[in-house]
């Protein structure tokens, strides 16, 4: 009777009950093989069978890209305030509260400066975890401060892209931040510093319309989905059928949107080659 009840098919628990097993596995959105998290995160989250780029958390994605023990954040005492008082299905305080919840930060951006391989680097990434690394006024400020510590300290600044756009909750004061973040790269710009936009999936809207394509040097993702409006709208607009792959990165290399597309694993290795030639460059001008 007791090896009865041990091999016994349990019932499967249910998401949000209660349990202290942690997640063990992950199964990769595009081949469906099984993938062991320990593994799968010591290979940046890269799946080792078919390529495929899952999306990583910005504190991981600083982690990734940032010498240890040489981070230090700047974001964070900017807070997001609902002057519109807007609701919809809930309370745009609702939303918020709970994202912050989530996410551990006030918004979604995380932004400071650091070392990547020696190289010293002023560094944002957005957050897609925290209501879809939408761009409202708290995102907009603080790639404007990072931009303007960059050129204040002669850094070279690497934004790092994921969002679905500007943020609706605050209407026209998030459509204001696409010609505030311009106005703030243009600082860093006549400095002579180099600006260098890592596009991961998804890049879309007001972010791709705004910062993330004024870069000097623009570098995608394997498999990233980039653009402004999404494929439905524009087939819907042209009305004609659109090309296999359109706006995902390998097709926006060929057609010159962007310079390069580099798998994860290698972005260390290429952005500290790349940041030494920019600076190589700058300081001999």
């Amino acid at each position: 009777m007791a090896l009865d009840r041990f091999f016994r098919r349990r019932r499967p628990q249910q998401k949000g009950e209660g349990t202290d097993m942690p997640d063990l596995w992950t199964q990769c959105p595009n081949c469906k093989e099984g993938l062991y998290n320990r593994d799968l995160e010591a290979n940046a989250s890269v799946c080792p069978k078919c390529g495929f780029h899952m999306r990583v958390e910005a504190q991981n994605r600083v982690d990734l890209l940032i010498d240890e023990g040489s981070w230090t954040q700047l974001s964070g005492p900017v807070r997001p305030v609902d002057r519109l008082g807007f609701v919809d299905t809930e309370a745009y305080t609702a939303r918020l509260e709970r994202a912050q919840r989530k996410a551990g930060r006030p918004d979604a951006i995380v932004a400071g400066h650091g070392t990547l391989l020696g190289h010293p680097v002023a560094l944002a990434v957005m957050d897609f975890a925290f209501q879809g690394g939408s761009m409202g006024s708290v995102v907009g400020e603080e790639i404007a401060r990072v931009a303007e510590h960059a050129a204040w300290h002669g850094l070279p600044l690497i934004i790092v892209t994921a969002s679905g756009g500007a943020r609706m909750q605050e209407s026209a004061l998030s459509l204001m931040q696409m010609a505030k973040t311009t106005v703030a790269l243009e600082g860093l710009s006549a400095r002579g510093l180099p600006y260098v936009s890592l596009l991961t999936d998804p890049t879309t809207g007001g972010v791709t319309a705004s910062f993330a394509t004024i870069a000097d040097v623009i570098v995608a993702e394997p498999g990233a989905l980039i653009g402004f409006a999404g494929p439905r709208v524009i087939q819907q607009t042209i009305r004609q059928n659109l090309p296999e792959g359109f706006q995902r990165a390998e097709f926006l290399l060929e057609h010159g949107m962007v310079d390069a597309v580099i798998d994860r694993r290698e972005h260390r290795a290429y952005l500290s080659s790349l940041l030494g030639l920019l600076m190589r460059r700058e300081a001999s001008a």
